[in-house]
């Protein structure tokens, strides 16, 4: 056989297929302009991992182009289940109302319970109202009080815009999804990924069971550090999640207005 390496021995350049690099066996026998002009050819290249990278790209591309320009918000999660009547319910509305009295757009997953809760008092304070879906097998629908909605296929993407565009995360009582967007949210702070972002926990009865086991068998297995710990701040009246992240906002305004009048 003969040695690709040889250097008396030219290998091929190959079949490129936009950036990949195709040889010997994995070069195709069609072309991707005959799949797409072949007439009565099967659809499922719509679902091939390709065209996915695609739709992935479509929801970043859209998701910053629709919450570029909303401002200083902050993203509100807790539960879908939780009904109207709950005293949860009304905590999250009060929430939406303050903090669109303090000056900031309210950003929730769209849906019923907690969501919808913080949606309603923020739009009815006359804020923004923002919604980001998710699709999901059991269709839950954008919540009625959504002045901005977008409608995402992919968790990451959605995720994205939760942190991207948000001064802070208020969380409120809620289930496996909520604890997905809390825990995430510390994992970006603790590794810096993310930069002075408050996390604040509304419901000091809900979460003293979960912050009890963290500083009990988790800091004594020493998986976290009383660091992390500092990260979560907890709080039962609305006011007081309000003012927490406004409070991180001003001092973050006041160091980047430090750092610019640095003539070093």
């Amino acid at each position: 056989m003969t040695d690709p390496t040889d250097n008396n021995v030219k290998v091929p350049d190959g079949y490129r297929k936009g950036p990949v690099l195709l040889r010997r066996g994995q070069v195709p026998v069609t072309t991707t302009d005959q799949n797409l002009l072949a007439r009565g050819a099967p659809a499922d290249w719509v679902h091939t991992d390709p065209w996915r990278v695609m739709r992935i790209q479509s929801e970043f591309v859209e998701g910053f182009g629709a919450l570029a320009e909303v401002g200083p918000a902050v993203s509100v999660f807790g539960s879908a289940r939780t009904q109207r009547h709950d005293p949860d319910y009304h905590l999250g509305r009060e929430v939406g109302r303050r903090l669109v009295e303090a000056g900031f757009a309210v950003m929730t997953g769209g849906g019923p319970g907690v969501m919808e809760a913080a949606n309603r008092g923020a739009s009815e304070a006359g804020g923004l109202s923002i919604g980001l879906g998710i699709e999901l097998p059991f269709e839950q629908g954008m919540n009625a009080w959504v002045d901005l909605g977008i409608n995402f296929r992919y968790f990451f993407a959605r995720k994205t815009m939760f942190v991207k565009y948000a001064q802070g995360f208020i969380v409120l009582p809620g289930g496996f999804g909520t604890f997905d967007e809390l825990f995430e949210s510390i994992t970006l702070v603790q590794t810096q990924k993310v930069t002075e972002f408050p996390i604040v926990l509304v419901g000091s009865e809900y979460w003293s069971g979960l912050l009890a086991w963290l500083r009990g068998p988790v800091l004594d297995k020493g998986t976290v550090s009383e660091r992390d710990l500092d990260l979560i701040q907890v709080v039962d009246d609305p006011a007081d999640a309000v003012l927490a992240v406004q409070r991180d906002a001003l001092t973050r305004a006041a160091d980047e207005a430090a750092a610019a009048s640095d003539p070093s």
